[in-house]
């Protein structure tokens, strides 16, 4: 409560009080201290309001988790330096911009890249990442301690309080892990859709490029 509230309120409950001892000292009750009475009641309880609406409720931010992990940056081998250069500054922005703390891309059956706290072991995407896939869209576990299926993230860190995945296409996920339960906020969320669209596009113009440069026939 601010300082200004709480003179208020302290004015409320001073007027009403003082209104309480007029009455019971008074030596009778005339109709003058009746309406007295009243005005100083609707005055001691109006200031007590103003305190009130004058107060604003702020919730207490949720602290972050103690999580377990070596902090690094593990690459694939023999990534084509556009995945590389996109892999890179986009865990980098949201691992300095975001409350995010570990992020995993894992792409055709295989880890491409792990960042912040990582630990080491197997990634084994589950039925939440399966569910991302069949919708389509973006799927944010802003407490994990309230879904079941929450296990399946602990092969990217162990105990992570919460989690966005998305999925690209059916070919693999983006897991964001976060420091504290709902420390990710809805323009978090756009951005992280929209790298991760962005990321898609990169690995296929890549596998399509090096397709074309199988299938180039040599000149003989």
């Amino acid at each position: 409560m601010p300082p200004a509230a709480r003179i208020s309120l302290s004015a409320g409950l001073l007027v009403l009080l003082m209104a309480a001892v007029n009455a019971t000292t008074a030596p009778s009750i005339q109709p003058s201290l009746e309406r007295a009475e009243v005005l100083a009641g609707l005055a001691g309880v109006g200031l007590m309001l103003v305190a009130v609406l004058w107060t604003r409720a702020v919730p207490k931010a949720p602290e972050a988790v103690a999580l377990q992990g070596d902090q690094s940056f593990r690459l694939v081998d023999g990534l084509p330096d556009p995945v590389r250069l996109e892999l890179a500054w986009g865990s980098q922005l949201f691992l300095t911009a975001t409350s995010a703390a570990t992020i995993l891309v894992y792409w055709d059956g295989k880890v491409l890249m792990r960042r912040g706290l990582i630990c080491s072991t197997p990634f084994k995407p589950g039925t939440i990442c399966d569910r991302s896939t069949e919708q389509g869209q973006l799927i944010s576990l802003v407490k994990t301690a309230l879904y079941p299926g929450r296990t399946e993230f602990d092969s990217v860190l162990p105990d992570l309080p919460a989690v966005m995945v998305q999925p690209l296409e059916a070919r693999g996920w983006v897991v964001l892990g976060g420091w504290s339960e709902r420390c990710f906020s809805r323009s978090d969320e756009r951005w992280f859709s929209g790298w991760c669209e962005r990321l898609r596009t990169t690995l296929v113009q890549v596998d399509e490029s090096s397709l074309l440069t199988e299938s180039d026939p040599h000149p003989g």
